[in-house]
């Protein structure tokens, strides 16, 4: 019976590798010989369907119909993604300071002052952002009702507009303040969850108001330097840092929107000196001769941009590489 069995899986086995060497001659002679594709019926006969038998021939077609479609749509269908009549210096996600131009309308609002700030101590750390601390001082929120209206005095939203504001506390109360006075609908409130968070100050945290001269200071000399770190989750960020963050916004902003309103709400004046430093071309160590009161409301005027510039790399000419005056 042992014998048996094994002459069995012997034949078995040897049938196997015959039809899988059969298949490999068929699948050779196709790749070599086929030049178009062959019509359906003459690759799958219904005469030829076995139910719940193993066709190796009809396997072998199956695979031929495969791959005689995946090479027609190679050779078809890519080039008509790779085609484009957009050039790509004019492509509206690469967003750079100063921009080529801007696609929508801007308001840049600071929020009005908070709880910490009416105690006169600096709260920049991201974890209690969300916090009923970090929200609007009664003062604050009158802050953010006359910013409102004017906002409405400047028509901001006659048409419509989108109110993107930071989700710190403060912030996301000034926007629902503004919504409320302009009549836009809270859909239109776009939360920002990390790229307009406040400037994480570092070792400040917790001091008096008065330190930030400080940090000012320091910008004054290098927009990269960065203030004392501290070990409580609060980030030291320089000035740099707080472009790259407001410059991927505008990315996003640009990108998502065209011709639209878009009103900016930041917990604190730094992303919005910063942001418009980068727009208008200022140096970002003087980004504090732009510093916003709480509750102030700037518009973004496309005037005070400067014109587009080529770079170098794209105006200067070598006539004899690699040796280039």
């Amino acid at each position: 019976m042992f014998l048996s069995l094994t002459l069995e899986h012997c034949s078995s086995s040897w049938s196997t590798l015959e039809t899988n060497e059969q298949g490999y001659q068929f699948r050779t002679q196709m790749l070599r010989t086929t030049t178009s594709t062959p019509p359906i019926s003459s690759l799958i006969s219904p005469s030829s369907i076995t139910p719940h038998s193993f066709n190796p021939i009809l396997s072998t077609k199956r695979r031929r119909l495969l791959l005689l479609t995946s090479l027609t749509f190679s050779t078809t269908t890519i080039p008509f993604f790779f085609s484009s009549q957009t050039s790509p210096s004019h492509a509206r996600g690469l967003f750079q300071m100063p921009p080529f131009r801007l696609n929508n309308r801007y308001f840049l609002v600071r929020a009005g002052e908070s709880e910490f700030e009416s105690l006169g101590i600096i709260n920049t750390n991201p974890v209690a952002k969300t916090s009923v601390d970090s929200g609007l001082s009664q003062e604050g929120k009158r802050q953010a009702a006359r910013a409102a209206l004017s906002l409405k005095a400047m028509g901001a939203c006659d048409g419509s507009c989108w109110i993107w504001p930071s989700i710190t506390q403060r912030a996301y109360q000034a926007a629902e303040i503004i919504a409320a006075v302009n009549g836009v609908n809270r859909s239109n409130i776009v939360p920002e969850y990390s790229f307009l968070d406040a400037r994480g100050l570092g070792a400040y945290e917790g001091k008096k108001l008065e330190y930030i001269s400080e940090v000012y200071a320091s910008d004054s000399i290098s927009p990269n330097i960065k203030p004392p770190p501290i070990d409580d989750g609060t980030p030291n960020e320089s000035v740099s840092d707080v472009f790259v963050r407001v410059t991927q916004l505008m990315s996003i902003l640009e990108t998502q929107y065209s011709g639209d309103t878009v009103i900016i709400v930041s917990p604190d004046s730094d992303n919005l000196t910063v942001l418009q430093a980068g727009l208008i071309g200022l140096d970002l160590r003087r980004h504090r001769d732009l510093s916003f009161g709480p509750g102030e409301v700037r518009f973004v005027d496309t005037k005070l941009i400067p014109a587009y510039k080529q770079p170098v790399s794209g105006v200067f000419q070598c006539s004899n590489p690699p040796s280039c005056n």
